[in-house]
């Protein structure tokens, strides 16, 4: 299965920008840019992505409480989550993966790489 549809939520727009460009122009992915959780929760299910990449610190709502919220989406209960993080403890990134997070991505990102990589990470999580 073919990774296609991708949304990211970012509350830092330098950042979104980077990666709409790595996203979107370099790796050719159809995306759905939302600037927080609250944003994301509105426009999730009828964008229905296929990976969300999802950063940690945000205010208002973070990646954790963000993540929760989604799950409780039936559509988006079982879509591949990977979090985007400068701090990245390995506590920190195991209490990510307990939540549901199939990988954590690390901040700052190589731009010209990001899409090879959840192009991996999502192969890997939906192969039976």
């Amino acid at each position: 299965m073919e990774l296609t549809r991708v949304m990211h939520v970012e509350d830092d727009e330098s950042i979104r920008m980077v990666a709409e460009m790595a996203l979107a122009d370099v790796a050719g992915f159809e995306l759905l840019s939302c600037d927080g959780g609250h944003s994301a929760l509105r426009q999730a299910e009828a964008f229905a992505p296929e990976l969300i990449l999802l950063d940690v610190m945000m205010p208002k709502m973070d990646g954790l409480q963000t993540l929760a919220e989604l799950r409780k989406l039936p559509s988006l209960a079982a879509t591949p989550v990977v979090f985007m993080t400068a701090k990245i403890q390995q506590a920190e990134k195991q209490q990510y993966l307990d939540a549901g997070a199939i990988a954590v991505v690390e901040k700052p990102f190589e731009p010209m790489e990001l899409g090879d990589t959840l192009r991996e990470l999502y192969q890997q999580a939906v192969q039976p």
